[in-house]
């Protein structure tokens, strides 16, 4: 480790710190309705969208028309999306004339990119034609983040209002923010993406000359506008295979920053929108410092293990750090940061080989995940995930003081944490389950690259990665069979609306009640004990549910690298 790499990582923390409260503040008013200096321009189009879907911004809906709309919204944009990629060999903006996406591919991936996964068994320069990757999968990378976003502060007016009957209105609520706030940033990201080389074209590949005479040809196209929301909306997929450490997707180290700062611009924003909405803003900071002190922890174990390097190298008389499968651009301090930053953000965006990283490096994108990427996590999707945690930990804080647990003045009663507990241990189910299966089906494990512990952590991380809906990979797993395809398909759908319909549930009750006072024996939620207690009760959770799987996987294969052991 060295001065300048962790000057880099306190920098780009400075920057998420200095960005929260202003983006916070306009998401805020945005979905208070109230407005903003773009309302002049965007308020006609937003009341003719409304008059086309036959609702209205003064329309509120029960959490279950709430929860309804969004499955019915996710179920059609399913279905567009898997017929564009069936009929993609017979529609236009198809210069490099790819066929038709095979079934069960395009099932993955229309699963994929509905859920905020973005998980890819396929290289998108070679299998997705302009008119895909444009209105399939970059429509998908707005909606699907408006979709999460909108499920966040529809939660949120749950501990927000007292004896209500509603939660919001799931249209009106993915109109604003994808019209007011994806839209907006995204126009300006792909400006400065271009500026800094990334190609924003409709026109053929094109042919290279090499210096030794050969032919090449140069994939390209409307690479910025897709990374523009790639990043934002933490979706991830990458127009190229190589994904951000493709030099078209991510020219330098300016772009390598402006990408990490817009992983986790929104959903640490959110955290201010919180407490806004609750009427106090500590709240949002305490649940912002419990995300830092999980990040932090993540990124001086990633980078302090890549730092170090492999030993089994070192013990050839090698010394550095683990540049295999890094960007030399980019070095290991960045490297180590993206690498925590995506699997946190539910992004799964890349700028190296997870599958490279040595045991400890890959164990935390891994452990980031399966924490359900509360650490700031996907746009919303993280924000709703963490108020799972919240409502376990208070009810675990009124259990060792004997009191009825409250939060900002709800009684969180025996349904909120059934369903919070529900919401938390579907996740584990969806990745341990589908694991312990394909490690003893035989043309599951023939896909892995490797025996031993890492291959079992090539597969535990796959599912780890769907059931999150992060879509990073360990590169040594062959995911393109119709086992993968189909059963990461699945896992993806149980890590987003098994988590989703418990969360609304929670909304829609706790909507109802009326607001407590705080008194003499009201537990703080606002301090340094509810951080401790927050970041204790996760780990624990985690920890209890993952601890056999990472035993077998990463925990062995560290210890069997000191040892000088391979597989």
């Amino acid at each position: 480790m060295t001065l300048n790499g962790w000057l880099q990582i306190l920098v780009y923390c400075g920057i998420i710190v200095l960005l929260v409260k202003p983006l916070g503040g306009y998401m805020y008013r945005v979905f208070n309705g109230d407005r903003t200096f773009l309302s002049p321009v965007l308020g006609p189009i937003e009341r003719g969208l409304y008059r086309i879907a036959g609702t209205s911004e003064r329309e509120e809906q029960h959490w279950t028309t709430y929860a309804a709309g969004i499955m019915f919204f996710s179920v059609a944009s399913f279905l567009v999306l898997y017929v564009l990629q069936r009929l993609q060999g017979v529609l236009p903006y198809n210069p490099a004339g790819m066929t038709a996406v095979e079934p069960n591919l395009a099932f993955n991936t229309a699963v994929s990119f509905v859920s905020n996964t973005n998980w890819q068994n396929y290289g998108g320069e070679s299998t997705m034609s302009y008119l895909v990757q444009m209105a399939g999968l970059t429509v998908q990378n707005f909606m699907s983040a408006a979709v999460g976003i909108a499920i966040a502060v529809a939660l949120i007016r749950g501990f927000a209002r007292a004896s209500a009957k509603s939660i919001g209105n799931f249209w009106v609520d993915m109109t604003r923010c994808t019209l007011y706030v994806l839209l907006p940033l995204c126009i300006i990201l792909t400006l400065v993406y271009v500026w800094l080389g990334m190609p924003q074209t409709l026109g053929s590949y094109v042919n290279a000359t090499t210096l030794e005479g050969a032919q090449q040809t140069i994939a390209v196209g409307p690479v910025a506008s897709q990374v523009a929301i790639k990043m934002l909306g933490t979706n991830g997929g990458g127009f190229f295979n190589a994904n951000a450490a493709h030099p078209f997707e991510n020219p330098d180290a300016i772009s390598n920053l402006i990408q990490m700062v817009t992983i986790f611009a929104l959903g640490a924003a959110l955290t201010n929108v919180f407490g806004r909405m609750v009427g106090n803003q500590r709240q949002g900071w305490a649940i912002l410092a419990t995300m830092g002190v999980l990040f932090i922890a993540g990124v001086a174990v990633c980078y302090w293990a890549e730092a170090g390097g492999n030993p089994l190298v070192h013990a050839l008389g090698i010394d550095g750090g683990n540049m295999e499968g890094k960007e030399s651009r980019f070095g290991i301090a960045m490297s180590a940061l993206f690498a925590v930053v995506t699997t946190a953000a539910s992004c799964g965006a890349v700028n190296a080989m997870h599958d490279s990283f040595t045991a400890l490096g890959g164990f935390i994108p891994m452990i980031n995940m399966q924490l359900g990427e509360v650490i700031v996590g996907g746009v919303g999707a993280g924000f709703y995930g963490i108020l799972m945690f919240i409502v376990v930990a208070v009810f675990v804080a009124g259990l060792m003081v004997g009191r009825t647990p409250e939060y900002l003045g709800k009684k969180i009663e025996a349904k909120e944490v059934k369903m919070a507990m529900l919401a938390i241990l579907c996740l584990p189910l969806a990745m341990l389950v589908f694991t312990a299966i394909a490690v003893v089906l035989p043309s599951a494990v023939a896909s892995i690259a490797n025996s031993g512990p890492h291959g079992f952590s090539e597969i535990l991380y796959a599912y780890t990665s769907a059931a999150a809906n992060n879509g990073s990979a360990f590169g040594g797993l062959s995911g393109n069979t119709p086992w993968y395809n189909i059963t990461l398909g699945i896992t993806m759908l149980m890590g987003r609306f098994l988590v989703i319909v418990p969360a609304l549930a929670i909304a829609g009750s706790l909507v109802a009640k009326k607001t407590v006072p705080a008194s003499a024996g009201t537990f703080p939620t606002d301090g340094p004990l509810f951080v401790g207690l927050l970041v204790g009760v996760i780990l624990i959770v985690v920890g209890l549910t993952f601890f056999p799987a990472l035993a077998i996987g990463p925990i062995v294969e560290h210890l069997a690298m000191i040892h000088g052991q391979t597989f």
